[in-house]
C-alpha cells in the first residue's frame, strides 16, 4: 500500500513538473496562431494618408471615374459609338487601378512590397489617367448627341483629369524627393565602406589598384 502511495505521488508530481514544463517551454501550439493574429492585425487604415492631399486626391479620382462611367453606361443608343466605348475604357480602367492602389496605400500593404518603386508607379499611374481622360473627354465631346448622360460623362472627365493633374504634380515632387534620398544614402554608404576599406590594411592589399584609387578619390 505504502509503494502504491509512492507510485501514486511521484506520478502526480511528475505529471505537476510536465504541465509547468509545457507552460514554460516556448515550442507552444498557440504560437503560430499568435503571428497569424499579429498578421492581421496589421492591416489597419492609415487615417493620416486619408486626410493627405494625395489620400484626398485618390478618393476623388475614383469617385469621379465611377460616376463618370455610370454615365457612359447608362447611354443606350449611339452613333457613331467610337468615342463612347474609348470613353468607356478610360474611366474603367482608371477607377479599377486608382481604386487598387488606394486600398494598397490606405492599409500600408504598399510596405510589404519594397521592390516596387511604389512612388514612381503612382506617378505612372496618374500621368496615363490625365492624358487619356483629357483624350476621351475630347473626342465624347467631338461626338455625342448633346444628350444629358454623355454631358453629365464629359463633365466628370475634365474633372477627374483636373484631379489626376494635380495628382501627378504632387507624384512627381514626391517621386524627386525619393529619388534624391535614394542618392544620398547611397553616398553616405559608399563613404562608409571606403573609409572601412583604408582603415584595415589587409583588405587593401586584396582589393586590384583600380578600386583603391577609386575609394581614395571618394574620400578626397
Amino acid at each position: 500500500m505504502r509503494g502504491g502511495e509512492e507510485l501514486d505521488g511521484f506520478e502526480g508530481e511528475a505529471s505537476s513538473t510536465s504541465m509547468i514544463s509545457g507552460a514554460s517551454s516556448p515550442y507552444q501550439p498557440t504560437t503560430e496562431p499568435v503571428s497569424q493574429r499579429r498578421g492581421l492585425a496589421g492591416l489597419r487604415c492609415d487615417p493620416d494618408y486619408l486626410r493627405g492631399a494625395l489620400g484626398c486626391l485618390k478618393v476623388a479620382q475614383v469617385i469621379l471615374a465611377l460616376i463618370a462611367f455610370i454615365c457612359i453606361e447608362t447611354i443606350m443608343e449611339c452613333s457613331p459609338c467610337e468615342g463612347l466605348y474609348f470613353f468607356e475604357f478610360v474611366s474603367c480602367s482608371a477607377f479599377v487601378v486608382t481604386g487598387v492602389l488606394l486600398i494598397l496605400f490606405s492599409l500600408n500593404l504598399h510596405m510589404r512590397i519594397p521592390q516596387i518603386n511604389w512612388n514612381l508607379t503612382d506617378l505612372v499611374n496618374t500621368g496615363l489617367s490625365t492624358f487619356f481622360f483629357f483624350i476621351a473627354s475630347i473626342v465624347l465631346a467631338a461626338l455625342n448627341h448633346k444628350t444629358g448622360a454623355e454631358i453629365a460623362a464629359v463633365i466628370f472627365g475634365f474633372l477627374a483629369t483636373a484631379v489626376y493633374a494635380v495628382n501627378t504634380f504632387l507624384a512627381v515632387q514626391k517621386w524627386r524627393v525619393s529619388v534624391h534620398q535614394q542618392s544620398a544614402s547611397d553616398y553616405i554608404r559608399a563613404r562608409t565602406e571606403s573609409r572601412d576599406v583604408d582603415g584595415r590594411p589587409e583588405i587593401q592589399k586584396k582589393l586590384p589598384t583600380s578600386t583603391l584609387s577609386l575609394n581614395q578619390w571618394q574620400l578626397a
